[in-house]
């Protein structure tokens, strides 16, 4: 996968976040809920002061809005100076690095922006509901499982190879 690719993807991911997240903002109010699928999926409007799945979301700390965005600026210099020296064969690699710099990029977004991120999917069974998250998560997410799988695949390639 080329670079420009890869920066191809990270944009789009990036202003499919931003769209979702803006249309949220402007059709939901906040802490409410639209029931999707009953009993399975609900669209609300949340915001999320904290990290992923609601880490230090309820802390109340000086300075969280300038901490949680630096945490966030630190993560994504690191995640493009690993993309940036993949190989371009690496495309399990590179396409879950251009997830992830997508997803971290939506979320900085929002955080260096307005102090928080908005989280809008309810995904639910029975009584218990999992944190709520955006697009932006999801890319992190796919993006991270597909660096694992990449893990494994170019492992065992390795493994072949040298014996």
């Amino acid at each position: 996968m080329a670079r420009r690719v890869m920066i191809v993807v990270a944009v789009v991911i990036l202003v499919a976040d931003q769209l979702t997240k803006y249309a949220v903002r402007t059709q939901i109010s906040l802490h409410d809920s639209i029931e999707v699928i009953p009993g399975l999926f609900n669209l609300v409007h949340v915001r999320n002061t904290g990290a992923a799945f609601g880490f230090l979301n309820s802390a109340d700390m000086a300075n969280k809005q300038l901490l949680m965005t630096a945490i966030a600026l630190v993560a994504l210099g690191a995640i493009s100076l690993y993309a940036s020296q993949v190989g371009t064969r690496e495309t399990l690699a590179r396409a879950g690095l251009a997830l992830i710099l997508g997803g971290a990029l939506g979320n900085l977004v929002d955080r260096a922006s307005v102090g928080y991120v908005v989280d809008f999917v309810d995904v639910y069974w029975r009584s218990y509901h999992f944190w709520a998250f955006n697009v932006a998560d999801s890319a992190i997410t796919v993006g991270a499982s597909l660096l694992i799988l990449d893990m494994f695949v170019s492992g065992g390639n390795d493994v072949s190879t040298s014996v």
